[in-house]
């Protein structure tokens, strides 16, 4: 069962009793989490992973986050250290991905581990993906609500554009907060490793844990590590002062443009509205995209993150 292709409905109470009933069945639902909008569908279904895939066109050896409702649903899917579960404490609900031992016994399908040994478990914050998980009673794995390797969607109209006809039901629950994937840290037997950068700035988690450990980059573990991601399918240059001939402009700060991160130059603001302009990027008559050079400190960390991938 699936909702009727493309249609949007109002994240009420009856719009999330609809989305609830249609993810029990096996079903595909775009909904909102404090990041981006994700593509949700029950973790346990070999079925409904295999529509995920379809629908985004995605590899499939790259991992699904699960996302869960509570810490005890956890620790179904995953073993916990002490570590973890300090992290846990201290960031969930909230905007950190936690890679980790999956249990032999843990209820999810195949293929959103993409046969690792590991699992990413994220507990959203956004009280529309909170009141989903808990109707429908099941984890759920929820990539971003896009094409493969295209740029993820913070708001609804953004999930129908990208999917067009084949959009699955939309629940619309307005603009996304922090509008940037989450923070994505794995926990290794000698310490950790950041996968992905996000809004969890990667010295709060050292601040805890210590150094995060400088290995070289393997396989692939986590949503957001492939070289070439978040393209806006035109070429794009970075760090640059002003457009081209034939360029769309994304300014910051004192660069303007033709959408502007943020004027102020506040990182928060940009990483918010940095999906967005890349989508009004790939709709723009230009052939090719200019983005302002962004600070590569705290959050300016994950939004160059995001920014070389779609220029790759």
């Amino acid at each position: 069962m699936s909702g009727k292709a493309s249609e949007t409905v109002k994240a009420d109470a009856d719009g999330i009793a609809r989305a609830a009933g249609v993810l029990r069945a096996g079903g595909l639902v775009a909904l909102p989490t404090e990041t981006v909008y994700g593509l949700a569908a029950r973790a346990d279904s070999a079925e409904a992973i295999a529509a995920i895939y379809r629908t985004k066109g995605r590899p499939d050896f790259n991992p699904l986050i699960v996302h869960v409702a509570s810490f005890a649903d956890a620790e179904t899917l995953a073993r916990f250290d002490e570590r973890a579960r300090n992290l846990a404490e201290r960031f969930w609900p909230g905007p950190l991905t936690l890679v980790l031992p999956v249990r032999e016994e843990a209820a999810v399908a195949a293929a959103v581990t993409a046969g690792l040994p590991t699992i990413a478990l994220r507990m959203p914050a956004h009280p529309v993906m909170r009141a989903v998980l808990e109707q429908v009673g099941l984890p759920l794995a929820a990539p971003s609500a896009n094409r493969s390797g295209g740029v993820s969607p913070t708001a609804a109209s953004h999930v129908g554009e990208s999917f067009g006809g084949d959009a699955p039901m939309i629940l619309d629950g307005g603009a996304c907060e922090r509008g940037l994937e989450s923070t994505i840290v794995a926990l290794r037997d000698g310490g950790w490793q950041l996968l992905r950068p996000g809004p969890v700035d990667e010295r709060e988690v050292a601040a805890m844990l210590g150094d995060a450990m400088t290995v070289a980059p393997g396989r692939i573990e986590a949503p957001g590590q492939l070289a070439s991601h978040y393209s806006p399918g035109k070429p794009v240059r970075l760090g640059a002062t002003e457009a081209r001939e034939g360029e769309f402009m994304i300014g910051f700060g004192g660069v303007r443009g033709d959408c502007t991160l943020s004027e102020r130059g506040d990182l928060a603001e940009a990483a918010a509205r940095l999906y967005a302009c890349l989508h009004t990027a790939a709709r723009s008559p230009q052939g090719r995209v200019a983005i302002a050079p962004i600070p590569g400190t705290g959050m300016g960390a994950a939004i160059n993150d995001r920014l070389r991938r779609a220029a790759a």
